[in-house]
């Protein structure tokens, strides 16, 4: 976690003063004031390039986000069918008070892709991978006092098609500008391990590793102090007496803490260490290193253990896209999608299928979650002519030492993954490539299990088992298989490390319900049928031909204690992978919870299976056409049967039987109420209706928060319902909604979950899909009130104020 100390900072386009005074070491925000320019210009690189005619804009930043959807995008409808292209990015600053005993550096946590940096002219390097982050040295280039610097940075995400979803383009993680003395912590330096965990003690080794280059008369020392939870130090030690050999020192230092607060999923305390380094007794770098103190591990016959106590891992894989926000980190953005996810239930995330952001390890660290922090989706062989394998060889040992070295300290991260469904797994290639990069995760971090999600679980087969090198079996689908692994991989742990791929719609319901569909059939047959507004029924019965419904693989994995647990594909819907469709369709369907972050039904499945939390959904809506056959679906828990009734007729009593996880009614369709009556031993539990909604007649406006920070980065995500004249959500409504904005925010997003809308994600207006859309109001960096409007042609305006605070 960054601390971030935003010393001076001019907001124009040709300064950037950084701060070089009294602090040991000071990480400041770079994201300010950038020029960016969309095209390529070799000279750009120069510093005394002309770039006044650019447009000006502050980081993170996602230009293929801002663009229009098209059928001719060089990434096609799985990359999101968005413009990709070259950009250039320029800076100009000033070191005010640079003086010979400070280092300055500047870290990138993240550009896509095949960034290339300049400072003051000189080339810095090269970094093609678009989801690692980075650092170059930018002292021996540096002018001083008034002149000023530049930094350029080219992006190239040219190169078509380079992946399976949406990428995004540009800066699109946080930059950094980072001042240290001339002996100072290494980049990711420190390394907290805790091998004896229990209740009443807890031992804590830290590693630091010292850089710099000083004569031998010189003293350096470290002093490390470890704080618990509530900034309460709980332990303090210092080593003296250290030599730099060949620039270059490693110091180990043991703690022991009495009664430690334990990481756990339901209490995620957090320690940090803050370690100083000293040079003749003068400071020259601070570094401060979260953690936090448990044990676990994974058992062959028992599955998973947190703290000695078992726990079965309840995920869902992730992609890095925050909807209409695109690729550009916004940390609000994503503790909204953690939040939505906690509520459901959820306890894990995988990251699919690279190194995320640091900023939402942080987020899981902090809300306990347990993490897949996963390095590739390919090796040497491709998936898309311009992907990763054509960097894998040059690339793969940086790319993974990078991600376990970020990463390592977090409590949240509990395996390693060195890849998605590897197509070496099929020949002998893998057996050494496997074990070179277990090794290499092994050498940084020999205290997390590496695992690889595989597809073929047949042992016979697969190259990468057939290794020995993998200490956590993961597989993909093939849910029927799971009771035999034992059997087959004698010995080994495992985890579904990706499950279902059902599909759904929000709010569109095909019947009958109870009609399993493979959307496509195959991976041969053009899928020409389906729905020609390119809608899937949200019942749990579509799946792709791989996948499976929810309930089937979620019972599987329920009842083996061999299965560590699960990762459902996926949490949310992402742009890109429209299967089964092709365009228009340009966004994902595999979501549990909309684009939006508006849930789908199966969403309350989960919710009714994964928490304690007592619930009752009720659907589908109650619009349709008089005498059709309707199929009324209900989740609900805590409660030994529901009882239905429309319009106050009771059409009996049904209990969950068998395997299902839901109760069904077959009705013929009127006007009117259904309403579901949730029991337990004859007492009413819970109740839940739904009314047959009239034209549309008003808008109803619901932010997530109506208090914001005023700090340029906080967001407000507001729901938009078109509701009839008594209040009920019109289900089919597709009203035009005109958005308007006043005061201290902007617009930043707009959205309505409809996998093929073809409308910009940037815009002021939206249409409703079955009934709702979203904005998303972003601070503009000033304290005041928000007004946000909403009108729609024939409809009642209506408006919403939220408050940014500074």
């Amino acid at each position: 976690m960054k601390r971030i100390n935003i010393l001076f900072i001019l907001l124009c386009i040709t300064s950037f003063s950084i701060y070089a005074g009294k602090p040991a070491r000071t990480i400041d925000s770079f994201n300010q004031g950038w020029k960016f320019f969309l095209g390529n210009d070799s000279l750009a690189c120069n510093y005394n390039y002309d770039d006044s005619k650019w447009r000006t804009l502050d980081l993170p930043h996602d230009w293929s986000i801002e663009g229009q959807f098209s059928k001719e995008a060089p990434c096609k409808t799985d990359g999101g069918a968005l413009p990709t292209g070259i950009g250039w990015y320029r800076k100009s600053f000033t070191t005010t008070s640079l003086t010979k005993d400070k280092n300055i550096f500047i870290d990138f946590d993240g550009v896509y892709r095949n960034s290339e940096v300049w400072i003051n002219g000189h080339y810095l390097g090269l970094r093609p991978y678009g989801y690692s982050s980075f650092r170059y040295d930018l002292t021996p280039y540096l002018k001083t006092g008034n002149e000023k610097n530049v930094i350029a940075v080219k992006v190239d995400n040219s190169k078509q098609p380079n992946s399976r979803w949406y990428t995004g383009s540009g800066i699109y993680r946080n930059v950094w500008m980072v001042t240290t003395g001339k002996v100072f912590i290494s980049h990711w330096g420190t390394f907290v391990t805790t091998p004896e965990v229990s209740s009443e003690k807890a031992l804590v080794n830290l590693t630091v590793q010292l850089r710099g280059s000083l004569t031998s008369t010189n003293q350096i020392s470290i002093t490390s102090v470890l704080f618990n939870s509530q900034n309460k130090k709980v332990a303090r030690l210092q080593t003296s007496n250290i030599e730099l050999k060949d620039t270059l020192s490693t110091i180990k230092q043991s703690f022991s803490i009495t009664n430690p607060d334990l990481w756990s999923i339901e209490t995620p305390s957090m320690y940090k260490a803050v370690t100083t380094v000293y040079v003749n007794g003068k400071a020259t770098d601070s570094y401060e290193t979260p953690f936090g103190i448990r044990s676990f591990n994974f058992d062959a016959l028992k599955g998973f253990f947190l703290n000695g106590k078992h726990v079965k891992i309840l995920g869902v894989c992730q992609h890095h896209d925050m909807g209409a926000l695109g690729a550009a980190v916004n940390v609000r953005a994503m503790e909204r999608q953690l939040e939505i996810l906690k509520e459901m239930g959820t306890n894990a995330i995988r990251f699919s299928h690279n190194p995320p952001t640091p900023e939402i390890l942080d987020l899981c660290d902090r809300m306990g979650f347990i993490v897949m922090d996963e390095a590739f989706d390919m090796w040497k062989k491709k998936k898309n002519k311009e992907d990763y394998h054509n960097e894998f060889d040059k690339w793969h040992k940086a790319d993974l030492e990078t991600m376990i070295l970020r990463d390592r300290n977090h409590p949240s991260v509990f395996m390693w993954s060195i890849g998605n469904e590897i197509r070496e797994q099929f020949d002998s290639t893998g057996t050494i490539i496997v074990k070179e990069l277990a090794s290499i995760v092994k050498n940084l971090d020999p205290t997390r299990p590496v695992t690889s999600a595989l597809t073929e679980n047949e042992p016979a087969k697969n190259f990468i088992t057939k290794a020995g090198a993998l200490d956590l079996l993961g597989f993909n689908y093939k849910q029927e298989a799971y009771a035999d692994l034992p059997n087959r991989f004698p010995g080994q742990k495992f985890i579904a490390t990706e499950t279902m791929s059902a599909l759904a719609t929000r709010g569109h319901y095909d019947m009958p319900s109870d009609s399993l569909r493979l959307w496509p059939k195959d991976g041969k047959t053009p899928y020409v049928t389906g729905n020609p507004d390119f809608t899937v029924s949200a019942y749990d019965h579509v799946m792709a031909y791989w996948g499976s419904t929810h309930e089937a693989s979620w019972n599987v994995v329920k009842k083996l204690d061999h299965m560590a647990g699960m990762f459902v594909w996926s949490g949310f819907d992402f742009i890109g992978e429209p299967v089964p469709y092709p365009w228009p369709a340009r966004s994902a369907y595999y979501g549990v919870i909309d684009l939006c972050g508006l849930p789908k039904d199966a969403y309350y499945m989960y919710q009714s299976e994964w928490t304690n939390k007592t619930m009752l959904h009720l659907f589908p809506h109650w619009n349709w056409t008089p005498g059709k056959t309707v199929d009324v679906w209900a989740y609900y828990n805590n409660a030994d049967e529901v009882e239905l009734f429309l319009n106050g007729k009771s059409l009996g009593s049904k209990k969950k039987e068998g395997d299902a996880l839901h109760v069904m009614w077959r009705l013929k369709y009127e006007p009117g109420t259904i309403k579901a009556v949730s029991r337990k031993n004859g007492q009413i539990v819970l109740s839940r209706e739904i009314k047959t909604a009239g034209k549309p007649a008003k808008i109803e406006l619901s932010a997530d928060r109506s208090k914001i920070k005023a700090d340029g980065k906080d967001l407000s995500f507001i729901t938009v319902k078109i509701l009839d004249k008594d209040g009920n959500m019109v289900p089919d409504a597709d009203n035009l909604v005109n958005f308007n904005i006043k005061g201290q925010g902007y617009i930043a997003g707009v959205d309505n979950g409809y996998q093929a809308s073809m409308e910009p994600f940037k815009a002021n207006f939206r249409k409703a899909y079955n009934g709702m859309c979203l904005a998303i109001i972003q601070s503009n960096g000033k304290s005041g009130e928000i007004t946000f409007e909403a009108s729609s042609g024939g409809l009642e305006k209506t408006e919403i104020k939220i408050k940014a605070i500074k």
